[in-house]
């Protein structure tokens, strides 16, 4: 396939995806791409700030473990 014919193909299948989690990963994965390819140093307190909202998420029960994560992507492949 060519590029165009891949970019139309995911925006397709993309159009059908009902699982947040799923939209979530890829939005993240674009997100990651922009920075890697723009990469900007940041601040050792923009740095401290984000290592506590990671805390703060952790604490309040917002993750996932090991185990549903790898659950989550089998049902990828299923639906």
């Amino acid at each position: 396939m060519d590029l165009q014919a891949d970019l139309k193909w995911i925006v397709e299948e993309l159009k059908e995806v009902k699982d947040p989690t799923l939209i979530e990963a890829f939005k993240s994965l674009l997100q990651y791409r922009k920075k890697v390819s723009n990469p900007e140093r940041i601040s050792i307190e923009q740095y401290n700030k984000e290592l506590d909202e990671s805390i703060a998420d952790i604490e309040a029960g917002n993750y996932h473990t090991h185990e549903e994560v790898k659950s989550m992507i089998q049902q990828w492949g299923r639906q």
